[in-house]
């Protein structure tokens, strides 16, 4: 129990790190720039999947011993564009079915603070959902 709780931290810690670089790379793109948030959230996504590869199977995950690392990454990436998947979803409910449709949040919240809080909320739900498939999937069996 101590081993998984351990595990968890270090979870949160390089998903943290990867949560920064995804919000960092959406806000500046959807917020700065002008991109449309859906593609602005695509490229965070895809970044931060990069950063969090890297950082989960260097602290977080074992790699499996029947397991090359070229088909570990391939199942990462799958996992990961489920994931983004996931995001995107959430985002357009949050967005464009919530926001849009309830006239009252326009005019409590700016675009800019749902657009953000839209990507919070999405983070939280699909962190869950890496952590699990990632275990499951990736992770070396004891």
């Amino acid at each position: 129990m101590k081993k998984l709780i351990a595990q968890m931290l270090k979870f949160g810690v390089v998903g943290g790190i990867s949560f920064v670089v995804d919000f960092t790379v959406y806000g500046v793109l959807c917020n700065v720039i002008g991109v449309h948030y859906l593609v602005a959230g695509m490229f965070g996504f895809t970044i931060s999947v990069i950063v969090n590869y890297l950082l989960s199977m260097r602290f977080v995950f074992q790699s499996r011993d029947d397991m090359s690392k070229t088909r570990e990454f391939v199942i990462f990436v799958i996992l990961s564009l489920i994931g983004l998947g996931l995001n995107s979803l959430i985002l357009y409910i949050c967005v464009d079915l919530i926001y849009a449709s309830w006239a009252w949040l326009n005019g409590f919240v700016g675009i800019k603070l749902m657009n953000l809080g839209a990507k919070v909320i999405a983070t939280g739900i699909v962190m869950v959902y890496n952590f699990v498939t990632r275990k499951i999937f990736i992770e070396k069996k004891a």
